[in-house]
């Protein structure tokens, strides 16, 4: 008999990578995982109670956010540059998937038709000495869907 978790799975063990390809780079933030569900209000004329019904609308998704530290991979660059020039062709389906304490996965949250739409640079300061340098990585995806291996 299958044994039900009753413990939440931390949040600090995940992996971000396109399908088929190698993980593009350890990421220590995600954020921004969504879908939203719109509706319309709408009532017939000859309804005999004043209400609205509400019809489902449009679903969204929302720009996810992925943050690291600087690291020598040119894959984002040359993502984000197809990106400027072929932007049908470089649409990516992005897996960001939660891993367990025995870094197997179980979740899966699919980014669909995702594109880098920003990036941001790291703050270079000269004082310090310890801070990492990081980087900050928009997607923008047509689609999110959800997977849990082995449910």
């Amino acid at each position: 008999m299958a044994t039900t978790r009753t413990v939440p799975y931390p949040a600090f063990n995940f992996t971000v990578s396109f399908p088929g390809s190698q993980e593009f780079g350890g990421f220590s933030d995600v954020s921004g995982i969504m879908t939203e569900l719109t509706v319309a209000e709408y009532r017939d004329g000859n309804d005999p109670e004043n209400h609205v019904q509400k019809i489902q609308g449009l679903n969204k998704t929302g720009d996810v956010t992925l943050k690291r530290g600087v690291i020598d991979s040119s894959l984002i660059w040359a993502w984000i540059r197809e990106a400027r020039t072929e932007a049908r062709s470089a649409k990516r389906t992005v897996v960001i998937a939660l891993l367990n304490e025995k870094r197997e996965t179980v979740q899966k949250w699919i980014l669909r038709s995702a594109l880098p739409l920003k990036w941001t640079g790291p703050t270079l300061a000269g004082k310090g000495g310890g801070e990492v340098a990081m980087e900050e990585l928009v997607l923008s995806c047509e689609a999110l869907d959800f997977d849990q291996p082995g449910a």
